[in-house]
């Protein structure tokens, strides 16, 4: 099969490699379609990211076809539409066209929407559900977000909206983001431009001058000292990216805040692959009865290196402009 090569060099390359066949619990999947993430150059620029590098084939999420099964596995045959967030769980990553995954974190794919959306909710998706599903807010917390345009970030305020959690207020960093947020159902009110306004006293001023219930961060750095000075105290502080700072982590511990972990790696390290499947299911449901659309998708291109390059540099850039970047692999 085909498949983009992370070499030792770090440089991609398309190569031809052999087509993993399935163990007895697993099943083996045409891809039709794979997501890009920020993991994906975290992992070829962060040492501990790199720790998650299982596989020169870079990619963790998927959309496809069953394309062969294992002698015990009895939830799927050949020809199923299925979609995963295979993470470091399978036998390559998805920058790949096939790729062998334990059954049971496969889904279905939802019959209402395309491979490509496919491939755009299984990360996002999970990791949306995980902090809403931690978190347990009730619809009159007021909750902070940064980076809300973000995949995660889109999926994580359609959960929240569906589930009547409204009182938001979000940061974004361009008008096409601002767009895509308006576009979920926030206000102009709910949103503030980190380029053009001073966060910390604008997230104040829209929240009644009160200090949030919740602070989601899924950039780091640099804001989440401002998102953690933005927290009341004994609130509750979701931290997505595990880029905090000494300095937020000091105002948190100060604040006594307690600090919600997001991570769906943790779950694969157990081998706890029934929080795989539950939630693809969760996701999927929510989909097919249209209480929740998929992200919006921009296809970078097909299976190739420039495909895969061109994806990261846009990701590492933080220029997706609320868009879940997805690489072509076979139309199906």
């Amino acid at each position: 099969m085909k498949a983009v090569v992370l070499d030792q060099n770090r440089e991609f390359t398309l190569q031809e490699v052999d087509i993993p066949q399935p163990k007895e619990n697993e099943v083996q999947v045409k891809i039709a379609a794979s997501g890009f993430n920020p993991v994906d150059y975290q992992m070829t620029e962060n040492a501990m990211e790199r720790k998650l590098l299982h596989s020169p084939i870079l990619g963790r999420e998927f959309s496809g076809i069953i394309s062969a099964v294992g002698e015990k596995v009895t939830d799927f045959k050949i020809g199923d539409p299925v979609f995963c967030g295979s993470g470091s769980m399978g036998s390559n990553g998805t920058y790949a066209e096939y790729i062998a995954v334990p059954a049971t974190i496969v889904m279905h794919l939802p019959h209402n929407i395309s491979f490509e959306e496919g491939a755009s909710i299984p990360s996002v998706g999970l990791t949306a559900l995980q902090a809403i599903n931690r978190m347990q807010a009730n619809s009159s917390d007021s909750i902070f977000i940064t980076g809300a345009a973000g995949g995660v970030g889109n999926m994580l305020i359609k959960l929240l909206i569906e589930r009547g959690n409204g009182n938001l207020v979000v940061t974004a960093g361009n008008e096409k983001s601002i767009a895509s947020l308006l576009d979920l159902g926030l206000k102009p009110n709910q949103i503030i431009d980190y380029r053009k306004d001073e966060v910390y006293e604008t997230a104040l001023t829209l929240n009644d001058n009160r200090h949030f219930d919740f602070a989601v961060d899924l950039v780091g750095n640099e804001i989440s000292l401002t998102a953690a000075k933005l927290l009341k105290i004994n609130g509750t502080y979701v931290d997505v990216t595990n880029f905090s700072t000494p300095d937020s982590r000091e105002v948190l511990f100060s604040r006594g805040a307690t600090i919600l972990n997001i991570s769906n790696y943790a779950f694969g390290l157990e081998k706890q692959f029934d929080y795989y499947k539950n939630g693809l299911n969760e996701l999927r449901v929510l989909l097919e009865n249209k209480s929740i659309t998929p992200p919006t998708i921009e296809i970078v291109g097909n299976l190739d290196e420039e495909t895969v390059l061109k994806a990261l540099s846009i990701l590492r850039e933080n220029k997706t402009n609320g868009k879940k970047l997805i690489m072509q692999i076979d139309r199906l």
